[in-house]
């Protein structure tokens, strides 16, 4: 997580986390027989990033999403961000294809939605969700979930400022926080083009190859929420075919 004050940070709130027990075992279990070198390191960034919280006492299990997720997007009009979701939500349905996942977007506050996207001032975010204050004053970008027994992700809200950051700072943001909130929610200093990079980048306004098999991993019939890293070795070896060659 990026922690100084120009950057986003990603902060989760974790219900009642730590009343399920899970194994802890976080050897690799997998071989490494016959792998590629860019399919190792997906396997060792996958474990990097969707793993656990960067924040606070969380297993080091996998969290993710098993229904559709619907957007009330709120806040602010500011259409270069409405454009960039839309980017946004479309490459990741791509990615959550094999999972039978989509994310769809409403600006209907009617509309029964599990997910809430604030544009706008860090100050208006804390009056709607709560957990943020203390935090937006430094940070121009949040994301909260909330999940189940199984860990499951089942509902979240997230804001981007549109005050102080640049425009093109913004669209990082966006696609970082969003992202993150699917279940990859740690950041790692490994590879300066992925989203994931937990140095704050303008530059970084789109997916690298290896942040596309990540995504698509975990959102792999296969991989199931709860797993921790022997288990989720155990299966990400077996399908790394399906994302990478």
């Amino acid at each position: 997580m990026k922690s100084h004050r120009i950057s986003s940070v990603s902060f989760l709130w974790i219900a009642a986390l730590l009343l399920f027990a899970s194994c802890s075992d976080s050897s690799t279990g997998g071989s490494n027989s016959g792998l590629s070198e860019d399919q190792e390191n997906v396997i060792q960034y996958f474990k990097d990033v969707a793993l656990g919280f960067e924040f606070g006492n969380a297993l080091e299990i996998t969290r993710k999403w098993n229904e559709d997720i619907l957007i009330f997007v709120d806040g602010e009009e500011n259409q270069m961000l409405r454009d960039e979701l839309d980017t946004v939500v479309s490459e990741l349905n791509n990615l959550l294809a094999l999972d039978d996942i989509e994310i769809s977007t409403t600006t209907d506050s009617t509309t029964h939605f599990n997910y809430y996207l604030f544009l706008g001032p860090g100050e208006e975010y804390a009056q709607i969700e709560p957990n943020a204050q203390g935090y937006v004053e430094s940070n121009f970008g949040l994301f909260f979930v909330n999940m189940n027994a199984a860990n499951q992700i089942v509902s979240g809200t997230m804001y981007v400022d549109t005050n102080r950051p640049a425009p093109m700072n913004q669209r990082h943001l966006l696609r970082e926080e969003l992202t993150q909130s699917l279940g990859m929610a740690k950041d790692s200093d490994k590879y300066s083009d992925s989203i994931f990079n937990s140095s704050y980048s303008v530059d970084v306004t789109e997916f690298s190859e290896y942040d596309e098999a990540v995504i698509r991993l975990l959102y792999h019939p296969s991989m199931k929420a709860g797993f921790n890293a022997s288990q989720a070795d155990s299966v990400l070896y077996g399908i790394i075919d399906d994302v990478i060659y």
